[in-house]
C-alpha cells in the first residue's frame, strides 16, 4: 500500500522538478512512511511513498524495466502476481525484484495498455513509456484504490489523494457549486466529479492515456450479470471454494496480517478462512461505543473464540467522535456522511500497533444482496408489477392512510414512482429533506443553479444500462458503480491509510464478484432473507449466533450523540454567521433541522451539514498543509 503522484507538462521544454513532487508527496506521507522515491525526466515526474508489504528489500519505486524506458509508480496489491511472474519469465522477461510492482512493467511490455486486464487485485498506478512519450494511469475494477487527476492548460497531474494535487501552486481549491447538491442528494459524491471544480476521479475499471497532449479515457471492465447454469447446491459448493482461495490470496504479505472483526457474517467468514490459511493465531480488532446502542463486541468475541483468534477491542465516546471530525474531513477529502468511518479510524489505529495489513468483510452485502433496502425494494417492485395500472392508485390510497414519515408510509409514494427515480442509494431516498424538500432548504440564489443538475445524477445513467435486469440486479449494479467505490471503499482506504495500514477486501475479489453476479436473484434473496447462498456456503463454519442474527450494520450511536451531548456544538457550527454566509442554505431551514425531534434522519442530515461546513473550513478557507501526526495544521475552526 502506497501513495502515488505525478506531473506531466505538455511543453517538452518544461521540466518537472523533484521539489515539486516532494511538495505533492508531503501531505500524504502517512500512506507510505517507509520510503520515498522520485523519478524525473524532462517534462515527466513520478512520485512514490511506500508502505512496505511485499518484497521489503527490493521493491522500491518508481520502478523501471531493464533499459529504463518504462517507469511505474503504483499503489495496491496484485494477488495473481506470482502466476504473472512465471508467465512473463517464460516469455523472456528478466526480473530484478520479487515484488508485484515489477509485474506491471513487464506486462505493459507484453500487452501495452491492455496490461490492466491481466491484473487481479486492488490498484491505481501510472506508467510512463519514454519511447512513445505516453502516460498511462489506471484504476482497479471496483475502485478499491483511489486515483484523482486534474488537467490545466500547461500540465496533467494525478495523485492518490486530492491534497497532493492541491500542494501544487497551480491548482486551486475552487468549489463546484452543483456538487454541493449532489453530496446532499446522496450523502456522498458518486461519479467522476468532486466538490473541487477542477479535480476529477478516474472511474473504476477505467484507464486514461496521454500522448501528444491528447487525453483518452477507456473502460476495460464492467460487471456482467450473464447467468451461470448452476443448481443452488452447485453454487454453494463453488462459492465456498472461491471464498477460500480469495482469502488465501489476500493474505499474501511479508508483514503481519489481521482481521477487522465486526461480529457480522461477512467479517466472521473472512476470519474463518484466514484461520485455515495460517498456523499462527490471527489478531482481530473490534470497536464498541460508550452510550446505549447495539454493541457488536459480544458477537466479535464469539467469532474470535471459534477461530482461536486474539481479539483486541476499543471503545470510543461522544467527545472523541467530535474531536476527530476535522481530521475525518482532512483524510476523506470528499464529503461523505459516514459516521462509522470515525470508529474505523480508532480501531485501525489500535490495529496498527500489531499488524500492517487488515482483512475486512466489506462488499458481501453489495455482492449478495444483504441490505434490507434490497429486500424491501425488490418486493415493492414485485407488488407494483402485480398491481399493474392500479399501482399508482394504491400508492395514493396508502399515502392517504399512513403518515409519509412513518416506517411504512414512505412506500405509498414509491408505488407511484419508478425504481430509478426513487433509488438514489442506501444512504438516501426521495423522502429525505435534501431530496423531497430541498427547495425549503436552499437559499434562492443557490437553488437557481442546481435544478438542471438534479436531472442528470449518476445513478440514473447507470440504471439506464440495466433495463434488461430484474430489480435486485439493477440495484446491485448501480451500487457497485456508485455507493461501493465512492462511499464504502473510499472510507476504507483513506481512514485506514491515515494510520499507515493496508485494508484488503477479499469478498470483492474479482472472481467472487463476477460469480455472484452470475447467480439468479432467487439464490441471493429467499423470501426476506438476504445473502441466502452466502449464508448457506458458510453454514458449517460461522457460528449460528452470528449467521442468523439480525443485521445491524455498524451501529455508531451518533444519532444519540448529536441529539444530546453534541447538539449544542453542532448548532454553534451550523448557525455560525460564516456558515450561513456561504449562501447555500436558509437559516430557518437549518434551524428546523437542528431542532427537529430526535430521529435517525435528522441526525444524518445534521452530520452531513457538519461534514460540508468542516470541508469548506479545511480546504477552502485555508489551503491544506502537510499532515503531521495527529495535527491538522490547515484547520482554523
Amino acid at each position: 500500500m502506497c501513495g502515488i503522484c505525478g506531473k506531466l507538462n505538455f511543453a517538452q521544454d518544461s521540466p518537472v522538478s523533484s521539489e515539486s513532487l516532494r511538495r505533492m508527496l508531503a501531505p500524504i506521507n502517512y500512506r507510505g512512511p517507509d520510503a520515498e522515491g522520485i523519478y524525473t525526466s524532462g517534462s515527466i515526474g513520478l512520485g512514490h511513498k511506500r508502505l512496505r508489504i511485499i518484497d521489503l528489500a527490493t521493491g522500491e519505486q518508481p520502478m523501471c524495466n531493464e533499459d529504463e524506458s518504462i517507469w511505474v509508480t503504483y499503489n495496491g496489491e496484485v494477488y495473481n502476481y506470482k502466476e504473472l511472474t512465471t508467465y512473463l519469465v517464460g516469455k523472456g522477461h528478466r526480473f530484478k525484484s520479487a515484488s508485484d510492482t515489477e509485474v506491471i512493467v513487464h506486462l505493459y511490455e507484453e500487452f501495452g495498455d491492455d496490461c490492466v486486464k491481466h491484473l487481479r487485485g486492488m490498484f491505481s498506478f501510472a506508467l510512463w513509456d519514454d519511447t512513445r512519450k505516453s502516460l498511462l494511469i489506471a484504476r482497479d475494477r471496483i475502485g478499491i484504490k483511489p486515483l484523482y487527476y486534474v488537467q490545466t492548460a500547461a500540465s496533467f497531474l494525478f495523485a492518490s489523494e486530492i491534497k497532493a494535487l492541491l500542494a501544487d501552486p497551480g491548482i486551486q481549491a475552487d468549489v463546484e457549486p452543483e456538487m454541493v447538491d449532489r453530496f446532499l442528494t446522496y450523502f456522498y459524491m458518486p461519479g467522476e466529479k468532486t466538490l473541487f471544480k477542477s479535480i476529477k476521479k478516474l472511474a473504476p475499471g477505467h484507464y486514461l492515456t496521454i500522448k501528444g497532449g491528447h487525453i483518452l479515457i477507456q473502460q476495460y471492465w464492467d460487471l456482467s450479470f450473464t447467468p451461470a447454469r448452476l443448481t443452488f447446491d452447485q453454487a454453494v459448493e463453488k462459492l465456498e471454494h472461491l471464498l477460500s482461495v480469495a482469502v488465501r490470496d489476500h493474505m499474501i504479505s511479508d508483514v503481519p496480517v489481521g482481521v477487522l472483526l465486526s461480529g457480522g457474517v461477512d467479517s466472521s467468514a473472512v476470519l474463518s478462512f484466514a484461520a485455515e490459511n495460517t498456523n499462527r493465531p490471527i489478531s482481530t480488532f473490534t470497536v464498541g461505543f460508550a452510550g446505549g446502542c447495539t454493541d457488536e463486541r459480544p458477537f466479535a468475541r464469539i467469532a474470535a473464540k471459534a477461530y482461536h483468534a486474539q481479539n483486541y477491542e476499543i471503545s470510543i465516546t461522544a467527545p472523541e467522535f467530535w474531536d476527530f471530525l476535522p481530521k475525518y474531513i482532512w483524510h476523506m477529502e470528499e464529503p461523505v456522511c459516514e459516521p462509522p468511518a470515525i470508529a474505523l479510524y480508532y480501531v485501525s489505529k489500535l490495529a496498527r500497533q500489531y499488524v500492517t495489513v487488515l482483512l475486512s468483510g466489506e462488499g458481501g452485502d453489495e455482492a449478495f444482496g444483504g441490505y434490507q433496502s434490497y429486500r424491501n425494494f425488490s418486493w415493492l417492485e414485485k407488488l407494483k408489477c402485480g398491481l399493474g395500472s392500479f399501482a399508482s392508485m394504491a400508492g395514493t390510497v396508502a399515502s392517504a392512510c399512513m403518515n409519509e414519515n412513518s416506517r411504512y408510509g414512505k412506500y405509498g409514494s414509491l408505488l407511484r414512482t419508478s425504481l430509478p427515480d426513487y433509488y438514489y442509494s442506501h444512504s438516501s431516498g426521495p423522502y429525505e429533506i435534501f431530496n423531497s424538500r430541498y427547495r425549503e432548504l436552499y437559499a434562492p440564489d443557490f437553488l437557481a443553479t442546481i435544478d438542471a443538475h438534479r436531472r442528470a445524477d449518476p445513478s440514473r445513467a447507470f440504471f439506464a444500462r440495466t433495463r434488461h435486469l430484474d430489480p435486485l440486479h439493477r440495484m446491485l449494479y448501480v451500487d457497485t458503480k456508485t455507493w461501493l467505490p465512492d462511499d464504502l471503499l473510499l472510507k476504507a482506504d483513506k481512514i485506514t491509510m491515515a494510520n499507515s495500514l493496508e485494508l484488503r477486501v477479499p469478498l470483492l475479489d474479482q472472481r467472487i464478484l463476477e460469480f455472484a453476479a452470475s447467480l439468479p436473484s432467487t439464490y441471493k434473496l429467499k423470501w426476506m432473507d438476504g445473502k441466502h447462498v452466502l449464508k448457506k456456503a458458510l453454514s458449517k463454519r460461522v457460528p449460528p449466533a452470528i449467521l442468523y442474527r439480525k443485521k445491524s450494520g455498524f451501529p455508531v450511536p451518533y444519532t444519540s450523540w448529536l441529539n444530546n451531548d453534541l447538539r449544542g456544538l453542532a448548532s454553534e457550527v451550523l448557525l455560525d454567521n460564516s456558515t450561513i454566509a456561504r449562501g447555500y442554505f436558509r437559516r430557518s431551514a437549518v434551524e428546523r433541522i437542528i431542532h427537529s425531534p430526535p430521529s435517525g434522519s435528522s441526525a444524518k442530515e445534521v452530520f452531513s451539514l457538519l461534514t460540508l461546513e468542516f470541508w469548506h473550513r479545511t480546504f477552502c478557507d485555508t489551503q491544506p498543509q502537510a499532515h503531521s501526526g495527529d495535527a491538522v495544521t490547515c484547520l482554523s475552526l
